[in-house]
């Protein structure tokens, strides 16, 4: 009779440990279903970001070739899936002669961005091309 009282409580040892081993893997399966949608959700934000940045890379471009405007400027987007991103236009203009023609060639330097920097939330992109007329 003694032996069997030595033995009574492994049954509940090894059903402690297995809770806790199923507690860890439950934890870990959590954990990577939050960073699988973070990773969805910052991936969507990026290409947002990118997408607000060709936005304002049309927008120069629309007026360097049709008003000769190269200004630096600020854009609050509104609509769509680029609403809530800022975007800032820098640029710089360059003229030079060649043959008989002046051709003025304009460098711009776009930068999206959405959120607080250091946060979480934030996400910017940045866009630099040439346009020449």
């Amino acid at each position: 009779m003694s032996a069997q009282r030595a033995e009574r409580g492994f049954a509940l040892l090894a059903a402690i440990f297995l809770l806790v081993v199923l507690a860890a893997l439950a934890a870990v399966a959590v954990r990577l279903t939050v960073f699988q949608a973070q990773t969805g959700t910052s991936g969507l934000r990026a290409a947002q970001a990118y997408q607000a940045a060709r936005s304002g890379v049309a927008w120069a471009t629309y007026r360097a070739v049709n008003g000769g405007v190269c200004a630096p400027a600020t854009l609050a987007l509104t609509e769509g899936g680029t609403a809530g991103f800022t975007v800032a236009v820098s640029c710089t203009q360059l003229s030079y002669v060649e043959g008989t023609a002046t051709v003025r060639v304009f460098l711009l330097d776009v930068r999206a961005s959405s959120g607080a920097y250091g946060g979480a939330d934030y996400v910017s992109r940045r866009i630099q091309t040439k346009v020449t007329v």
